[in-house]
């Protein structure tokens, strides 16, 4: 079978990095994929990149499919109100997209790139990064029956993506995660978000309850002083702690010897060596320590290391062992994977049109709530 040919539409911050990922994959796998040409509507930069990349570059998608080239497959990296018309393109011409996150602009552009996958039979991926980040991963192994989360996604201002609000920008990432771990119907939303350093909202608050009677709380800014990227949820009797950036999970249990004897649990003093006592005993801190020498970064799996005891007794701590991998390489692997074998991508159209639609929900209350304190 010849490799898979693709194309990248769009050299902006997205599409660079698809452009390198692209590149590695097709050196580490020269008779699987191949990095085949690319669009962009800047000239300055279309000459750069194919100077760069050696491969034949193009103003529009238009010109693209004009010059026939061979193509299977093509990621979608252009501003978000372009993702419908270049998809529509693309799969006219029979090739698969990966869509980059938000899925489209709206519901109905959404629901016309999803009508034509199917028309033509092609394949649609979305560009939800967080899904293949290792920790997600782990996190969905250990899933037992989360009843409330707690999201934090906060940025740095930069002036990238200002096209969609930070609903579109950074939350929708938490909200396809969450969706995807309660597979339960939203019942109600709650949002508040501010305009701060742009014309749209650029910080926000969502309590989402859901028909299973579990309860998210997400919080996303792109006005913040620091990067924080973290996941907490509670099932019964556990809590686990996703950080994102670190790619880590750490668990806290509570000892099922206790909960059938309902005793109360009790602080205990710990004994700890001049070393150990002092760590701070903040669990998210304990979660930052080393994991035991004798653990292999190459195991697979999120097999529990042992980490510093918890010190309230009848709790245990563990971080689990996660191997690293980036999550743009993961997610372009099954992209390519799934056109190869034409299987269903990890997140598909229908999971990009659920975290959408939850995105826009959220938008339309942070309005109405503005419309009722005057903030508008």
């Amino acid at each position: 079978m010849p490799p898979l040919r693709v194309a990248v539409i769009g050299t902006g911050a997205f599409g660079r990095n698809h452009l390198r990922v692209y590149r590695e994959l097709e050196q580490a796998n020269p008779g699987l994929v191949q990095l085949a040409a690319l669009v962009e509507p800047d000239a300055s930069r279309r000459s750069s990149f194919a100077a760069t990349c050696n491969i034949p570059a193009f103003a529009s998608v238009a010109d693209l499919l004009d010059a026939r080239l061979t193509l299977s497959a093509a990621s979608v990296c252009v501003p978000t109100i372009h993702h419908a018309d270049v998809a529509q393109q693309l799969l006219t011409a029979n090739i698969d997209v990966l869509i980059e996150k938000p899925f489209a602009a709206t519901l109905a552009e959404a629901d016309h790139i999803i009508a034509l996958a199917q028309h033509h039979a092609r394949i649609v991926a979305i560009g939800h990064l967080e899904r293949f980040n290792p920790a997600v991963t782990a996190t969905l192994a250990a899933l037992n029956q989360p009843m409330f989360f707690e999201a934090h996604r906060l940025s740095i201002f930069t002036p990238r993506s200002l096209d969609v609000d930070v609903v579109l920008d950074l939350m929708i990432h938490d909200l396809d995660i969450v969706l995807a771990l309660t597979n339960s119907p939203v019942k109600e939303v709650r949002a508040v978000g501010l305009p701060i350093l742009s014309p749209k909202t650029d910080i926000a608050n969502v309590r989402v309850e859901f028909a299973s009677g579990c309860v998210a709380n997400f919080t996303a800014s792109r006005v913040s002083t620091e990067q924080v990227r973290k996941l907490r949820l509670f099932q019964p009797h556990q809590y686990l702690s996703l950080d994102f950036a670190r790619q880590e999970l750490l668990t806290i249990s509570v000892d099922p010897t206790l909960i059938l004897k309902a005793e109360p649990l009790t602080s205990t003093p710990v004994i700890l060596s001049e070393a150990r006592s002092a760590q701070p005993k903040d669990p998210e801190t304990l979660s930052h320590a080393p994991a035991s020498p004798h653990l292999s970064p190459t195991n697979a799996g999120p097999a529990p290391a042992t980490t510093p005891q918890h010190p309230t007794a009848g709790l245990s701590l563990t971080k689990s062992d996660i191997p690293k991998g980036e999550p743009l390489r993961l997610e372009l692997e099954d992209f390519l994977h799934a056109v190869r074998n034409r299987t269903e991508p990890r997140v598909p159209a229908s999971a990009g049109r659920a975290a959408l639609a939850l995105a826009l929900t959220i938008n339309d209350q942070i309005a109405t709530h503005a419309h009722r304190t005057g903030l508008l």
